[in-house]
């Protein structure tokens, strides 16, 4: 199996409330990409290689990142011999590429024929989260059925449907729908989605069937990754992996709070996710 880390993205909501904090605590955060901020005793991206490696999920980690923080990101590569970058080449968030596109881009340079774990580079997990667990279940499923992909869900509360993707599954647990940022009225589902997938490797050639069919849809329809995954449940079995929650970096306070929590909370840091 292979990891792909989408870390592409520019962080303009967290560097515009660094820049508005005038208490001098987070100017250390400036200029800094979101999988690079410090969490904890390491960069946020490390947790995910650290896990990777120790619990032998993969056998190579590719990491997608834009003209602006290449540097940074190959410095911090290099402490890393099982990881590789690959640059999507833009320098502002008006010109990305998109989530999907970057996973497509992943997929074609490091000419990627196998399954793949899709990480979002803003996100960690809650302790039950384990690796090699979700390994097990996914070759579990493998065994049913070549085709069958997963995705993670956790429980939100009715008053956060509308920040989240929300999955529908049915009682095997096989996601029959899933609908992007909906009112709490639009589904009686509260499984929230992150930006975390174990795509088989039959489904990875219809990365590119689905960029040509959205090639001249708005960028909000091919950016993030679980539209690729909503328009491929009607297409290919799907299955979701119950996970109790996550940490998702997107502003200042939510990276206070993991920050927080990997400092004072986390039990185990030696077994965490994998």
């Amino acid at each position: 199996m292979k990891a792909v880390i989408l870390a592409a993205g520019y962080g303009t909501r967290l560097q515009r409330d660094v820049a508005a904090d005038r208490s001098g605590r987070f100017a250390h955060l400036a200029g800094i990409a979101k999988p690079l901020l410090p969490v904890g005793n390491r960069a946020l991206l490390s947790h995910w290689v650290r896990a990777l490696a120790t619990s032998n999920a993969v056998d190579g980690i590719y990491v997608v990142t834009n003209a602006v923080y290449l540097s940074a990101f190959e410095e911090w590569a290099a402490n890393f011999p099982n990881v590789s970058i690959v640059c999507d080449q833009t320098r502002s968030n008006d010109e990305r590429l998109g989530a999907v596109a970057c996973l497509q881009l992943a997929v074609s340079h490091f000419q990627i024929e196998d399954h793949v774990f899709v990480i979002g580079g803003d996100t960690l997990f809650k302790e039950d989260f384990s690796l090699a667990q979700l390994k097990s279940r996914f070759f579990e499923l493998q065994e049913k059925c070549e085709e069958n992909s997963v995705l993670l869900s956790y429980r939100c509360r009715d008053d956060e449907t509308h920040k989240y993707g929300i999955v529908e599954v049915d009682a095997k647990l096989q996601a029959m729908h899933m609908k992007e940022k909906p009112l709490p009225s639009d589904t009686k589902s509260r499984r929230a989605c992150p930006c975390f997938y174990v795509l088989a490797k039959k489904s990875l050639p219809l990365l590119a069937n689905f960029l040509h069919e959205k090639k001249d849809a708005p960028m909000q329809e091919k950016d993030a990754p679980g539209n690729f995954v909503s328009w491929l449940i009607p297409r290919k079995p799907v299955y979701v992996y119950e996970i109790g929650g996550r940490f998702d970096v997107g502003n200042l306070q939510s990276y206070m709070e993991c920050d927080q929590y990997f400092k004072e909370r986390l039990q185990d840091l030696n077994s965490y996710m994998v």
